[in-house]
């Protein structure tokens, strides 16, 4: 993999806080031309240095008022292969992770209202073959929500 050298760490400081800031201000905030971090930023998205690009949606705008973590046990962790396909068909889960520790794996969904979380554990969750097994953390608020820190080496 390529070096992200100081103006790769500027830029990407630049651009997590605002994705839609137009390269013309990303270029005279680093002192570069637009060519220059046009460039840049391609080269990053080519390295996989960035991943994604987007809006980020409110889930409670469209109704899903319960974010909630669940810890997950398998049978066997070799499983994790043919349980994590169940989970992408569940539209709720947005986040699912091979974990240490007392789960094999974390998932994070959002549910409408205890009664759709209810539904999802009982009728899709632990209906997964090889799931033996939740723990269901609620979450009462988000407090943080940021990405990594682009320090300078």
């Amino acid at each position: 993999m390529e070096k992200i050298d100081k103006l790769d760490r500027q830029i990407l400081n630049i651009i997590s806080k605002n994705a839609r800031i137009p390269f013309k201000d990303v270029a005279e905030e680093c002192g570069v031309s637009r060519a220059a971090i046009h460039q840049r930023v391609q080269r990053m998205i080519d390295m996989n240095v960035i991943t994604g690009s987007g809006y980020q949606i409110n889930p409670k705008s469209l109704g899903f008022n319960t974010c909630t973590y669940i810890g997950v046990k398998l049978e066997r962790g070799s499983m994790y292969k043919d349980v994590v396909p169940e989970f992408e068909k569940i539209p709720e889960v947005v986040e699912c992770h091979f974990t240490t520790g007392p789960y094999t794996m974390l998932i994070k969904l959002y549910a409408r209202d205890n009664e759709h979380l209810m539904e999802l554990l009982n009728s899709s969750i632990q209906e997964i073959p090889g799931v033996t097994a939740t723990e269901t953390l609620i979450s009462l608020r988000q407090s943080v929500k940021r990405e990594i820190p682009i320090f300078n080496p």
